[in-house]
């Protein structure tokens, strides 16, 4: 067998493997939303519920996974993007930065339902926090953090060295290189990095549900317990309560996390091509 047969082989074997994926993401997206659908509505989305899920909607739950989500974006991404450029432009590579990689990589393979006991014991319970939406916060603040510190990582490592050079060349101290050539040449890996967290947080269930609570009120104030939309879909299904709604609930998780990637597939093309004309 000569080579471009062998090529044209393993060819046919990755984009049979391809196809595969996409066939089995395609197949789970519509099988939720084939079951879902049908129980979406305006009252689903903007009412209260009741009887513990089986009647009403889901609005306070959309309000406190808004602010759960949020919340620990941005407690987490300022953190991890700074402790990126602290480990890629400002530390010596040595076996101290291989530690911390190492850690922190470590910290991204660990359960959510370890962070989950942790942010009990540490949040709930040791700091007096409560079931509380800055609890749930906090903790999946950590659990995203490794995340964001390691894409940030990589995006800025992939900015060529040419680019630093020329702006010493231009007069530029480390921190305005930083701030106007390294950052926003960066900005797309460290976007991916931020999307993929959220998608993490929001279909975070076990550390949600051990921090911050799972209560159906409408939370007021960040002291207050949150019901998230995993929690709810977990309950929903797990419990018996209606099928029915944890497909619509599942439906309105898969819609948000395909129109955030949509947006910021967007936001980071237009910033690319932004910072390409400088």
């Amino acid at each position: 067998m000569n080579r471009y047969a062998r090529q044209r082989i393993w060819f046919l074997v990755f984009w049979s493997v391809a196809l595969v994926t996409l066939s089995i993401l395609l197949l789970l997206i519509l099988y939720i939303l084939a079951n879902g659908l049908s129980s979406l509505s305006f009252e689903f989305v903007s009412a209260s519920p009741s009887r513990m899920g089986k009647e009403g909607g889901i609005y306070p739950i959309i309000i406190g996974t808004l602010m759960l989500v949020g919340l620990s974006l941005m407690l987490a991404a300022p953190i991890g993007i700074g402790a990126a450029v602290f480990l890629n432009e400002y530390v010596r590579q040595g076996a101290a930065t291989s530690l911390i990689r190492y850690a922190t990589e470590t910290l991204a393979g660990i359960p959510s339902i370890v962070f989950g006991l942790f942010g009990f014991v540490f949040f709930v319970i040791k700091l007096k926090m409560g079931w509380s939406i800055i609890s749930g916060a906090m903790t999946l603040a950590l659990m995203v953090m490794p995340t964001i510190v390691r894409t940030a990582e990589e995006a800025m490592k992939a900015v060529p060295l040419s680019y630093r050079e020329g702006s010493y060349a231009l007069g530029a101290n480390k921190w305005q290189t930083i701030r106007f050539v390294v950052l926003p040449s960066a900005i797309p890996g460290i976007a991916v990095g931020i999307i993929l967290s959220f998608g993490r947080a929001l279909g975070e269930t076990a550390a949600v549900l051990l921090t911050a609570g799972s209560s159906l009120n409408m939370p007021q104030t960040l002291s207050d317990p949150a019901r998230s939309l995993a929690v709810h879909l977990y309950i929903l299904a797990s419990e018996g309560i209606s099928m029915e709604r944890a497909f619509a609930t599942a439906s309105i998780l898969v819609m948000t996390i395909f129109a955030i990637n949509l947006l910021a597939n967007f936001l980071m093309r237009r910033m690319s091509s932004r910072f390409s004309q400088f």
